[in-house]
């Protein structure tokens, strides 16, 4: 998990595939929300490492194999927000 920090602390988009019901309960800080179901490469930028999270990781490998098969540089935050938050890192609620 604090590889995905030193991640964003060098530039990284964090990419958040949850439901908007899931955002909206909690969420990292910064971080940018397209559900799954609406994402399209054409939202993301090429420029950047892409850090893909989701409620518990399933999701989000999904979304960073596709993006990593589309050329992208993605990779997965496994354990999801469940692991971001249980490490410490800051979220916001509501």
């Amino acid at each position: 998990m604090l590889d995905a920090a030193k991640l964003l602390e060098g530039g990284a988009l964090l990419l958040d595939v949850r439901e908007e019901v899931e955002w909206v309960a909690v969420r990292a800080p910064g971080a940018t929300h397209i559900p799954m179901r609406q994402l399209s490469l054409d939202q993301i930028p090429s420029s950047r490492t892409i850090a893909c999270i989701c409620h518990l990781g399933v999701r989000s490998a999904s979304v960073a194999d596709a993006l990593v098969a589309a050329g992208y540089d993605a990779v997965n935050v496994a354990g999801g927000m469940d692991a971001w938050e249980a490490t410490g890192l800051p979220v916001e609620h509501g």
